[in-house]
Order: C-alpha cells, then structure tokens, then sequence
C-alpha cells in the first residue's frame, strides 16, 4: 500500500501549489490532536504522473472507523472521480478504508459544480453514492481580489465600501495578534448568539501554531479604543484564501467592526499572492432564492449571507458529498440517524 510520511506528502504538495488547505499536512496534524488519524496515499495514474490523498480517520467503537476525504484528491487530473484515471487511487483508498474496517468513505472533491447544474440532477462518479450529509459548507462566495485595491472595493456593493470606510473613520483598528483568549471569547459569544458550535481554545491555538509558521494563517482582532470587537482566522496557500473562523462581540456594531477586519484580511491574502477569497459557508440555496430571501431570514447561514453577499463574490457550489460504502448494513443506519436528526436542526 502506497502510504508515504508527512515529508513525502508535503514534496508530492509542492507540485500542486493550489491544492486546498484541507489536504496539507499542517491540516492532517492539527486533526491528530483532536481525535483523527492522517493517512497519505500516493498512486500512479494510466497517463503517467501522481496522484494523491488525505484521508482522514475518526475511530469508533468495536474496531470500526469513519473515513473521511476532505477537498481531495490531488491530481491533474479528470473532475470526474469515477473515470479510470483515478482508478488506482480510489484501489488503494478501498484498500487502506477496508483494513480499518472503514464503514465508508466520505469525499468531498475540491471541484465546482457547474453554473447551470440543478441540485436535482446531481450523479454521484461510479463507486459512488450522493451523500446525505456535508462536513464543509457546500456552497459559498468566492471574492476576486485581482486587479489593484480600488478594483477590488469597486466589486463589492456600494453600502459594504462605505461601511470598511466608517469603521476606519470611527477609529476601529485591525491589526495581527495572538490573542487566542480574547479570539475565542468572541467565539464563544458568537456561538451563543448565532446557535452554532465552537471549537476549544486549544484547537484555534493549535491551528495557528501549525500553519502559521508557514505563512499560510493569520489572526487578525478589530479593536476600539483596546477592546476586541471581532476577530477572524484567514489561512492561504498557493493563488487562494479561505476564512474559516470569525466572531464578533454586541458591543460597537455601529462602528461596523467585521467589514474593515474582512477587508483586511482581504489585503493579507492579496500580499500572499492570493487571487481568490473563499467567504466560506453561504445557504445551500441558489442564488435567486438567496437574493429573495436574504432580507426576511436569520436562521442559519442566512443571516452571514446578507453580510458576505456584500464582499461582490460569485456564488459557487463544491460537488458532492460522495459516499463511499464499506460495510452497507450500518451505512444504512447511518442514513436512517441523518435523516432523523435532519428535521431537528
């Protein structure tokens, strides 16, 4: 089995500069220390050259695990994963998910579907089954930040530009910090607020220790006069930028804190030579239902909708999830919980 060390993955990387964050081993490492187990694969395809993957194991019970392929895999390759081009990989991921008695494998390619593609008409490659579940929020706003500055603010909406400009005026300040306490105290308001989960002070630290001594990760705080306001986490490798992680506090909304603290970030990513801005997370919806709905719903990703929307990115949505199944009886009881639990969120 072609498993390779974290160097060897981090060489094989270095010939794919835009692959996503989620398959680097930074990513597999910070994972580790919270209940995952990293392993890279490294195959041949028909047409000569590499291909490759991170997939992720989470161990349950009675020797069983869950395998999971984040924004994978590696490869100059076909977008479609059943074509045979990706064969010998996905022969050796079955290989390595059967030997850690996987009950299946999720994937979640880093590929866009098509502008005109309907939801209703998705196919799942050979090998495959459409999943009813997604680790990473499937659609999202990617923001251009070629061109110079002004290009870029002439993109956004007109009350967004104006709104990065009365923050400066009001005297927030943005700047790099490492101050992870008051970040995920943010965090933790945020959650509160907003109903959503929030990760441990140790995991927001962990993941800063990891990437950014290699420049791919920046916390950024807004502050007025030395109180944190809001805060977020961009990371970058290769021509794109994804933020991950954002709070904010009640306190000085009026000063309009998060967009001077996105644009900054914005302006980070394009000094690292980003081109792209990943906003990370919008409803799962397209856009003229977005558009006819943002002004009358809060719940869920539509209230960081209607402020995103703002940044002028494109709408885009990843294909998948994608199943892969090991062990059918309990995939079946792991669609039956889904869609239990689904009604309830």
């Amino acid at each position: 089995m072609p498993e390779v060390s974290a160097p060897e993955w981090d060489d094989f990387l270095s010939c794919f500069p835009d692959a996503h964050v989620l398959q680097t081993t930074a990513w597999g490492e910070l994972k580790t220390a919270f209940g995952w187990q990293p392993v890279r694969l490294i195959s041949h395809h028909p047409q000569g050259g590499r291909i490759g993957a991170q997939v992720l194991f989470r161990p349950l019970p009675f020797g069983l695990s869950l395998a999971y392929l984040p924004k994978g895999p590696i490869g100059e390759g076909q977008p479609d994963l059943g074509s045979s081009f990706w064969s010998p990989l996905w022969h050796e991921v079955d290989e390595l998910c059967r030997a850690r008695r996987a009950i299946f494998l999720k994937v979640e390619p880093d590929i866009w579907e098509r502008p005109d593609q309907n939801l209703d008409r998705r196919a799942a490659p050979a090998g495959f089954r459409l999943g009813r579940q997604d680790i990473q929020p499937p659609r999202t706003l990617l923001v251009d930040l070629t061109g110079d500055e002004e290009a870029v603010l002439a993109r956004m909406k007109q009350k967004t530009r104006y709104n990065i400009r009365l923050a400066l005026k009001k005297g927030v300040l943005v700047s790099p910090s490492a101050d992870f306490i008051a970040f995920h105290r943010l965090l933790m308001q945020t959650g509160q607020r907003e109903d959503f989960g929030v990760h441990s002070l140790e995991y927001y630290r962990r993941a800063y220790e990891l990437f950014y001594p290699r420049a791919e990760c920046e916390l950024f705080l807004a502050e007025f006069e030395g109180q944190p306001l809001a805060g977020l986490m961009v990371f970058a490798r290769g021509s794109r930028a994804w933020y991950f992680y954002g709070a904010s506090s009640e306190a000085h909304r009026e000063k309009m804190p998060s967009y001077l603290l996105q644009w900054e970030a914005m302006r980070w990513a394009r000094a690292h030579g980003c081109s792209t801005y990943d906003l990370w997370g919008v409803p799962d919806v397209d856009e003229q239902t977005l558009e006819a709905h943002f002004t009358s719903r809060s719940d869920g990703l539509w209230g960081v909708y209607r402020f995103k929307r703002g940044f002028g990115g494109q709408l885009r949505r990843a294909q998948g999830p994608w199943d892969r199944v090991y062990n059918p009886w309990l995939y079946a009881l792991y669609c039956r919980w889904i869609a239990f639990r689904r009604p309830q969120e």
